[in-house]
């Protein structure tokens, strides 16, 4: 199985501290939108309003206080940014591997307005190739093992108000990304546009976040496996802690990922320690229903202390290998597990089933009864795994080829997917019907699973969707391509333009799609005047919302009978 544009790794080079590519584009000025907050008067005077051209300051009122200190953001457009805020202490040397703690307080104010470190992470292999670059148009940041940073946009601070807080979790599976990677994940126009606020942050990754020496170390190190997952929870208790005075309410937190981000959301709610931390959940493109298990991650463990040279007795000298050669060296212990190994990355960096942090698969066999009181947003693209991106030619590919390409994976029934998939999509070319197939498997099937063992607990609603809305660039080849969804939701045509084009059908869909994900984190319901009616999937109605161009309708699973045979044909 092909891995996600986004998710491809290779190792990394020794320069691996790099700049930012490039600063965040201006935003154009956006419409009004359901629920526009106001900024109160004490603070309209420090702000300027927003319009065609951007504003920004660093005014006096944009400073709140923590436990650890007082931080002091920035205002633009008339929202409050605060960026880079130490949520944890550095993870580096004698706190590699452990869980995280508390940040230390600091004196004064401390200045809180650009992005801090990111995890240590390799290159993608799509940062090399011009027309995904061009899409994506990635910022890699700085890297560092002080990188537990937090990131806040809100309408106001310190105004006693109580506004939901989205809680987004970034992609790159476990290994790669940050909260500043794409152009989309910026939340201005959420939080001035909707009256929310927007939180991001980084965590540990890969082999920083994840290698578990519980089997090596003892109990010091019991939680190992699952330290980049904990990351996630001090962050969501810096939420519980802090966010009242930046304007949110503590008592209404959305967690929400994309791809990898998914698949972390996917786990959160099956944390006893993240229980009560977050009241609703939103999976996007990477449901994750099972994880790694204690066989695998010793595996992986002993895999990198041979590639270090370090013996099992003399584990302890991980903490003081070099940042970049300790990445490198999970990086090939990694490759290697998985060329001796089955299945979908199999082998990988990620949290395990320990029995204590992650007490079972996440949603295997059923959803977790500690979250099922939590309403739950799930859903995909119609071509995650495109190969039309980097593939000028993308459109003369045949059905022959096609057949060939899946018969070691579907055999002698490949024709007949392939032929499922032509009746759903009579117009489409066969690069985009192979699109489809692949994107089922890595993504669709399990998202309708997810979706229907939490409507299985009968406890909380989930909400299914499916969006397909095709962006013309690069001849149309792109399709909904994986990540592309992230504009709609957040309300960031303009950020992604290259992509979205900055069109009005983009800019109307964005509408409906963002006021439907602020509905879902104030109410724990998406519906709203600008859609149809969307109800909650159930085992009989399995109503799906379709963003297909700028046309949203419910259908109930319109894809159940190709992706069944599939599934079928799979043995998934």
């Amino acid at each position: 199985m092909k891995t996600p544009l986004t998710e491809q790794v290779v190792p990394s080079t020794p320069g691996l501290d790099r700049r930012a590519w490039m600063k965040q584009a201006a935003l154009l000025a956006g419409g009004a939108a359901a629920g526009l907050g106001t900024v109160p008067s004490a603070q309209a005077a420090a702000v300027a309003p927003a319009g065609t051209r951007v504003r920004a300051a660093t005014p006096e009122s944009a400073v709140v206080e923590t436990t650890a200190g007082r931080v002091r953001g920035a205002v633009r457009n008339d929202v409050f940014v605060f960026k880079g805020i130490p949520y944890g202490e550095t993870t580096a040397g004698a706190a590699r591997f452990l869980p995280p703690r508390p940040p230390a307080a600091w004196t004064g104010i401390r200045s809180s307005t650009s992005w801090g470190p990111v995890a240590p992470h390799p290159e993608r292999t799509g940062w090399r190739n011009d027309e995904e670059q061009y899409l994506y148009q990635w910022d890699d940041g700085f890297v560092g093992e002080d990188m537990l940073r937090i990131n806040v946009w809100t309408p106001a601070v310190n105004d006693n108000r109580r506004r939901p807080v989205i809680f987004w979790i970034h992609g790159g599976g476990f290994v790669s990304g940050s909260s500043q990677e794409l152009r989309p994940y910026d939340g201005e126009n959420l939080a001035r546009n909707h009256d929310v606020l927007f939180v991001s942050l980084n965590h540990r990754l890969n082999v920083f976040g994840f290698l578990d020496l519980s089997q090596i170390g003892g109990e010091p190190y019991a939680a190992s496996g699952n330290a980049g997952m904990l990351d996630l929870v001090l962050g969501l208790e810096w939420v519980r802690d802090h966010i009242a005075r930046f304007g949110g309410d503590p008592g209404n937190v959305t967690i929400i990922g994309q791809s990898g981000g998914a698949r972390k959301v996917s786990i959160l709610q099956a944390m006893p320690a993240a229980r009560g931390l977050f009241h609703r959940a939103a999976v996007i493109s990477g449901s994750a229903l099972r994880q790694t298990t204690p066989d695998l991650s010793l595996k992986l463990a002993l895999g990198v202390l041979d590639e270090l040279g370090i013996a099992r007795s003399d584990f302890a000298k991980l903490h003081q290998v070099e940042t970049n050669r300790l990445l490198i060296a999970g990086l090939e212990a990694q490759r290697k597990a998985a060329a001796g190994a089955a299945g979908p990355t199999p082998g990988g960096w990620g949290p395990v089933v320990d029995g204590r942090v992650l007490p079972t698969h996440a949603f295997d066999p059923t959803a977790p009864a500690i979250s099922a009181g939590v309403p739950l947003l799930t859903g995909s693209t119609f071509a995650e795994l495109n190969s039309g991106v980097n593939n000028p030619n993308a459109a003369s590919l045949m059905v022959a080829q096609l057949t060939t390409e899946l018969t070691p994976s579907l055999g002698a029934r490949a024709g007949e997917v392939i032929a499922a998939y032509r009746a759903l999509f009579p117009a489409a070319p066969v690069f985009e019907l192979r699109a489809h197939i692949l994107a089922a498997q890595a993504y669709r099937i399990n998202a309708v699973t997810m979706a229907e063992r939490k409507a299985a607990l009968n406890a909380a609603p989930v909400y299914q969707y499916w969006f397909g809305w095709k962006t013309a660039a690069l001849d149309g080849r792109a399709l909904a391509y994986h990540c592309q969804d992230l504009a709609f939701w957040f309300d960031n045509i303009d950020l992604a333009v290259q992509a979205t084009g900055g069109t009005d059908d983009a800019r109307d869909l964005a509408d409906k799609m963002s006021r439907a994900l602020v509905a879902f984190a104030r109410t724990g319901n998406p519906s709203h005047p600008g859609l149809p009616r969307w109800d909650p999937f159930t085992a009989t109605g399995r109503a799906t919302m379709v963003f297909e161009n700028n046309q949203s309708a419910v259908k109930p699973d319109p894809d159940r009978t190709a992706r069944e045979l599939l599934r079928q044909v799979r043995g998934i």
